[in-house]
């Protein structure tokens, strides 16, 4: 017999591509409840026919947490943990149990590990922890976008971390983002103080090449007072030193790489956005001694900020590069051995390993990195 009611709640629209697979994933709650907000698919249709509890609602204005909290509302009262899941995530088989197992009314929230994404043969990339399960009551969706969970109950707030719970994303790539800006807009604007949301917006304008914009709203997210997480300063800072390059204002640039690697100097990411602007200013010593400290930082953070380059090959590759145009034709190809190593099918890791093994000249061309 199961110790807790479980309910899965999940919004959606127009994704009919995703319910068999999601379905069977969220088969093992003692319900599954979902909001649609305006498919013209059959979405609604195979919901139904698998089981699902559906409502059709229209959220105007449109705000992913007035939709969540919809969805929310429309879970029992008598739920014991309710379970927010998108259907293009997949829990791995046994999630239930594993749940279970470490739940106590004494918590109010759980964390688990969420894989953001995958390569080609199915091995997660980049993962990191998420907190979207948690009791039925005391809780509300907050942001228009990127939403979180506000808890205002009487008792502490404690999360529980489920151990081997993993929420594998598979995304539909076709589907455009044009929504986020204009919300998180509205985020930054009702939440002026909120570090946060000051971070996103001013991601997103770099994601569209507002260069200015960016550079404007990542400088008020880094004066704001509860802006005090390193690894999120520092990304906004190199954010802003790409804002520059772009600009062509290399020496701006040069100066926040610099700023966001004294920022946090204990992850890669800052020293890889050093070795990718040595590389395009054919500055061969930065690139390589970038490449030394950064290998020799051997913890991943697995924050939703941690990039997945800074763990594969492309240190070495830089490193092979650097070396060889500096006439380090030995550690050279000792980078490119290594780089071809993790990734054995790349043919120009391949070639570059070729080319060091037969010492050519300084002038001849290398295959440039990636």
């Amino acid at each position: 017999m199961s110790k807790h009611r479980i309910c899965v709640y999940a919004i959606c629209k127009n994704e009919e591509q995703f319910v068999d697979r999601w379905m069977d994933a969220v088969s093992e709650a003692d319900l599954v409840v979902v909001t649609d907000t305006g498919s013209t698919d059959k979405t609604v249709e195979k919901l139904r026919e698998r089981g699902a509890l559906v409502y059709e609602e229209h959220i105007q204005p449109w705000r992913f947490d007035a939709a969540r909290n919809v969805a929310l509302a429309h879970t029992p009262e008598d739920m014991d943990i309710c379970v927010s899941n998108d259907l293009d995530e997949v829990f791995e088989p046994g999630w239930r149990k594993k749940l279970e197992a470490a739940w106590n009314p004494f918590y109010t929230r759980a964390r688990y590990f969420f894989a953001w994404s995958h390569t080609a043969d199915g091995r997660i990339q980049k993962q990191y922890p998420m907190e979207k399960i948690h009791r039925r009551h005391d809780f509300r969706w907050v942001h228009p976008v990127h939403e979180v969970l506000e808890y205002s109950g009487s008792d502490p707030d404690r999360t529980v971390w489920v151990h081997g719970l993993i929420l594998h994303h598979y995304p539909d790539h076709t589907k455009p983002r044009s929504q986020y800006l204009p919300l998180l807009e509205i985020s930054a604007k009702e939440n002026p103080q909120d570090d946060r949301a000051m971070f996103w917006l001013g991601r997103e304008y770099f994601y569209y090449k507002k260069f200015d914009a960016a550079i404007q709203t990542l400088k008020k997210h880094l004066a704001l007072p509860t802006a005090t997480w390193k690894e999120e300063r520092s990304a906004s800072m190199r954010f802003i030193a790409q804002c520059y390059e772009a600009k062509g204002n290399k020496t701006e640039a040069l100066s926040w790489l610099y700023r966001a690697l004294a920022e946090c100097p204990d992850t890669r990411e800052p020293y890889f956005s050093l070795i990718k602007f040595g590389y395009h200013a054919e500055n061969w010593p930065l690139v390589y001694a970038m490449v030394q400290r950064g290998l020799s930082i051997t913890n991943n953070t697995e924050s939703y900020l941690a990039e997945t380059a800074c763990w594969g090959e492309a240190f070495y590759d830089y490193g092979a590069i650097a070396a060889y145009h500096m006439g380090l034709l030995e550690t050279a190809e000792a980078y490119a051995l290594k780089a071809w190593e993790m990734e054995p099918s790349n043919k120009r890791l391949e070639n570059n390993l070729s080319f060091m093994k037969q010492k050519m000249q300084n002038t001849t061309p290398l295959g440039g990195a990636t």
